[in-house]
C-alpha cells in the first residue's frame, strides 16, 4: 500500500524552500514551522435516539503576527491534526498573501455529517463553540465554514457563543446568513476570487480564455460557482464535473445551471443524461484550458502529473498539488495557480464580513466584487512579479510574498 501523504509534512518543506530563497534567520524560520497553539477536546453529543456519542475537535492558531488568527471548520470523518496544522500553515500565508490584516488558523470535527440530523448537527456545532469558546474572539480567533459546514452551522455557534458572553458579538463568526450578518457575496467569493486570479494570469501568460474548456474536479459549492463564473465572465466551456461518486464528461459542453439542478436533485453529477462517465483521475487528465481541483488535498501528484494536458491549473481546493507534482507541472510549462492565492477570494470576503460586523454597515454587492477584484489582481501581480525577478513557479513565489510578509511582523513585534 502506497504510504499516506502528510499535508502538514508538505507545508513545512514548501516553507522551507520560501525560508532558504528568502535567508531567515534559524530563530524565524523554526517559529513559522510549526503552530503557535493548537487545541485537541472531546464533546459528548445527545443523538436523536437518546445515545450519548463522543466526538472529537481540534483548533490551531498557526501564526497571529499579522493579526487575530482566521480559518474554517471543516467535519469530515477522516480530520487528523496534521491536516488541520497544514490548513492553519495555508491559512496563514494565504491572509498574508492578499494583505488582509490576519493571522491564520483552522479547525477541525472528527464525523460524518451526512450521517447526522439536522438536531444532530446542531448540537455538534453547539458543543464545538463551548468547547473554543474561551479561545475566539474577534481579537483572537474568527471560524468560518469549510468543508461540510454551512452558513446554518455558522448562525448555530454564533448564537452559542452570543448566549456564552451575553451579548451580541456577530464578527466571531464569518459566513453567516446575510439576516445575521454575514456579508453578501460570501457565497460564491472562493471560486470569484479564483476567477479573477485565472483572468490575471492567462493575461500574464498569453493564454486565450474566451472559448476555451473547463474541467472541475470537486463539483460542490466553490466548484459550482466555478462552472458559472468561468462561463459568464471568462468565456470557458464546461466540458467535465465530477463529485466525490464520479464524473460526466462532454466534450461538446456542459450547461453549468442544468448539471447543479441535476446534483441538487440526485445528490451527484453521476448519470446527467447529456455526458459520458469518466472518473474523477480521468477528469484531471483531460485536455482542457484550466483545470480547477476543487475538492481535497493531495489528488495531483508525482504520479499523474506527467499525463496532466490542462494549459492552467487553479487550485480551489486546498492543497491539491504535492511538491513533487509541481515539480513536474513547472518543467511541462503548466501554469499552477496555488491554493493560497487562487481560493482565497473567501478568506477576502470573510475579511469584509468582519469589516461591516465591526462597523455595523453593510455594502452592496457591487461594492464587495470591486474590492474582491481590487484585492485579488493586486495580489496576483505581486506574486508574478516575485516569481519573474526569482525565475521560479508561481507556489514558490506566493510563498516568498506571504513568508516575508509574517517573518518581517514577527521581527517588529520582537519575537525573534
Amino acid at each position: 500500500m502506497k504510504e499516506q501523504i502528510n499535508p502538514f509534512a508538505i507545508a513545512q518543506r514548501q516553507l522551507d524552500r520560501a525560508a532558504e530563497t528568502l535567508g531567515l534567520d534559524e530563530a524565524t524560520h523554526e517559529l513559522l514551522r510549526w503552530p503557535m497553539r493548537e487545541y485537541a477536546f472531546m464533546m459528548p453529543v445527545r443523538m436523536d435516539d437518546g445515545s450519548t456519542k463522543v466526538f472529537r475537535g481540534y483548533r490551531v492558531q498557526y501564526n497571529t503576527a499579522r493579526g487575530p488568527a482566521k480559518g474554517g471548520l471543516r467535519w469530515h470523518p477522516d480530520e487528523t491534526l496534521d491536516t488541520v496544522r497544514a490548513l492553519a500553515a495555508w491559512m496563514t500565508w494565504k491572509t498574508s498573501v492578499v494583505d488582509i490584516p490576519l493571522g491564520g488558523g483552522k479547525g477541525g470535527i472528527v464525523c460524518n455529517p451526512k450521517e447526522l440530523s439536522e438536531a444532530e448537527k446542531e448540537r455538534l456545532a453547539r458543543a464545538y463553540m463551548r468547547a473554543i469558546a474561551g479561545i475566539v474572539a474577534v481579537t483572537k480567533d474568527v471560524p468560518a465554514p469549510d468543508v461540510y459546514t454551512t452558513p446554518q452551522i455558522m448562525a448555530w455557534m454564533m448564537d452559542e457563543y452570543e448566549t456564552i458572553v451575553g451579548h451580541h458579538h456577530p464578527g466571531v463568526i464569518t459566513g453567516k446568513p446575510v439576516p445575521l450578518g454575514g456579508s453578501l457575496g460570501r457565497h460564491d467569493a472562493t471560486a470569484r476570487g479564483g476567477i479573477y486570479v485565472t483572468r490575471e494570469a492567462a493575461k500574464a501568460f498569453g493564454i486565450a480564455l474566451e472559448g476555451g474548456s473547463m474541467a472541475i474536479q470537486g463539483f460542490g459549492n466553490a466548484g459550482q460557482y466555478a462552472a458559472l463564473l468561468g462561463a459568464e465572465i471568462l468565456g470557458l466551456k464546461l466540458v467535465a464535473a465530477s463529485d466525490s461518486k464520479g464524473g460526466v464528461y462532454n466534450p461538446q459542453g456542459i450547461d453549468p445551471s442544468a448539471l447543479i439542478h441535476f446534483k441538487k436533485e440526485t445528490g451527484s453529477v453521476v448519470g446527467f443524461p447529456e455526458a459520458d462517465s469518466l472518473s474523477n483521475a480521468e477528469l484531471l487528465e483531460l485536455n482542457v484550458t484550466v483545470l480547477f481541483p476543487s475538492a481535497l488535498e493531495n489528488v495531483i501528484t508525482e504520479d499523474n502529473a506527467p499525463r496532466l494536458r490542462a494549459r492552467m491549473i487553479c487550485e480551489l481546493a486546498n492543497g491539491p498539488t504535492t511538491p513533487e507534482a509541481d515539480a513536474i507541472l513547472y518543467e511541462k510549462g503548466i501554469v499552477v495557480l496555488p491554493d493560497f492565492l487562487a481560493n482565497a477570494g473567501g478568506v477576502t470576503v470573510s475579511y469584509f464580513e468582519q469589516v461591516q460586523n465591526t462597523y455595523n454597515f453593510y455594502w452592496e454587492i457591487r461594492d464587495v466584487h470591486a474590492r474582491l477584484n481590487d484585492k485579488m489582481c493586486r495580489a496576483f501581480h505581486d506574486v508574478h512579479a516575485m516569481a519573474e525577478r526569482h525565475k521560479v513557479n508561481l507556489r514558490e513565489a506566493a510563498y516568498l510574498v506571504s513568508v516575508a510578509r509574517v517573518a518581517e511582523a514577527c521581527k517588529l513585534r520582537g519575537w525573534v
